[in-house]
């Protein structure tokens, strides 16, 4: 009998876990259409009350998990309220004819695979959050523009450039290409303990164009968001990355601070970008979830100082890592992110 028992129990361990692991909202809906401009974090959101345990809510191996270009407009999620997963299906509608005062009959079938554009599938987070930090390195790695092709003068000696002006550049090749962005680096970002310089922010101008290849190449400036001078260095244009991650908990510790907030602003609110001070060298992948935590404030009783707990209050979603840094969406807050903030392993 007590062997039975034991059995029992360590069979309902992983149920009582995973259940404790995916809270099912009280007014969760059964299904949901997916419809253009949904994202994996929203649809989850609206039916769990932690959307970042997409692996646990869809039941995805590690194979599946980094490929979530399955969830397209159309599709049908529905829930399964006794294990607390969620499905894929279509709406079927019914061949026979409607009776009078009655609604068309719909069903839910497991859907037939069909090849489709990634670029159709639905998001992890907001496009439009982070489309700028996909398509241009705004992070520059350490010495990464120092060795870069240089704006060495311009036609008719202009100091600035703009929009549709001539450049020359020292250092190109035809086998880099034709097309080009160009940077200003800033300011350096530093390990907020060990003060080791991490990378550069780096400042977006404009993009160009090849010309003429030579020993002092030509290029037309194709596109200016800043004033461009001599001096300013010069990028290949890389292709916009796959910005589609399902959301997922990192499989170590991991223990970041928010090193620069985008735009230079010492706060940042939800779908604001963040910098962190860890990349993939300290195993940050793409589509990690970290807590945020602000450290706890020092208070006085009786006489003696008292620090108070940490507080957790949001979630980031990391989208895209660098080798020691990392750019991050403010997910969900409930404070104002600002500088130093610790970014841990849920």
């Amino acid at each position: 009998m007590q062997k039975i028992i034991i059995s029992l129990i360590c069979c309902l361990l992983p149920t009582f876990a995973f259940a404790d692991t995916v809270k099912i909202h009280d007014n969760a809906p059964d299904s949901h259409i997916v419809v253009k401009g949904d994202t994996l974090w929203d649809i989850s959101a609206k039916f769990f009350e932690d959307p970042w345990k997409w692996p646990q809510i869809w039941g995805l191996n590690k194979t599946s998990i980094k490929d979530p270009h399955w969830i397209y407009p159309g599709d049908v999620v529905h829930l399964d309220r006794t294990n607390g997963t969620l499905h894929i299906g279509q709406i079927i509608k019914a061949e026979a004819k409607v009776e009078a005062g009655q609604s068309e009959s719909v069903k839910l079938s497991p859907r037939v695979y069909e090849q489709r554009s990634a670029h159709n599938a639905i998001p992890s987070i907001p496009a439009e959050a982070i489309e700028p930090f996909l398509s241009r390195p705004l992070i520059i790695e350490k010495d990464g523009l120092s060795n870069a092709p240089a704006i060495v003068g311009a036609l008719e000696k202009r100091v600035l450039l703009a929009t549709g002006d001539i450049a020359y550049v020292k250092g190109l090749s035809k086998d880099q290409g034709v097309q080009w962005q160009i940077y200003r680096p800033s300011k350096a970002l530093l390990d907020p303990e060990s003060k080791e310089v991490l990378g550069y922010e780096a400042i977006f101008l404009g993009d160009a164009e090849v010309e003429k290849f030579a020993d002092i190449s030509t290029l037309r400036v194709v596109k200016a968001l800043n004033d461009i001078n001599k001096g300013d260095r010069l990028i290949q244009a890389s292709e916009e990355l796959a910005g589609s991650y399902v959301p997922r908990i990192p499989d170590s510790q991991i223990a970041a601070r928010v090193i620069s907030i985008y735009a230079g602003v010492s706060q940042a609110g939800q779908h604001s970008v963040v910098t962190l001070n860890k990349g993939l060298h300290d195993g940050l992948e793409n589509g990690h979830v970290l807590a945020l935590y602000r450290k706890g404030d020092v208070a006085k009783e009786n006489g003696e100082t008292l620090t108070l707990p940490d507080v957790r209050y949001g979630l980031l979603f990391v989208f895209r890592t660098f080798d020691k840094v990392a750019y991050a969406l403010v997910m969900r807050t409930r404070l104002p992110v600002q500088l130093l903030d610790s970014a841990l392993t849920p």
